[in-house]
């Protein structure tokens, strides 16, 4: 009898330690081909080809130039793009 007792006084501090693990929601994956993707890999990945479909368009229209330096504006619209997307799809 006592020793059913010391294992119920061992599991007490278990279960108490789990309680705030309860709200604790999965992370957003997509399945793709049977593999789990992150959510944020897929916004990232579709941030990155928005800059560059971006980048395409300045060019097109002739305004490459008046948005300098490059270096810094493109990985800026890449993650605006991706934190946008972010946002809107999973709020």
């Amino acid at each position: 009898m006592r020793h059913a007792a010391n294992r119920v006084a061992a599991g007490v501090p278990l279960l108490v330690g789990m309680l705030p693990l309860a709200g604790c929601q999965r992370a957003p994956s997509f399945n793709i081909l049977g593999s789990f993707f992150p959510a944020w890999l897929l916004c990232l990945t579709s941030g990155i080809l928005l800059a560059v479909g971006t980048r395409f368009l300045l060019l097109a229209v002739h305004l490459e130039e008046a948005l300098s330096p490059p270096i810094v504006m493109y990985p800026c619209l890449a993650a605006f793009f991706t934190f946008g997307l972010w946002l809107l799809v999973f709020r």
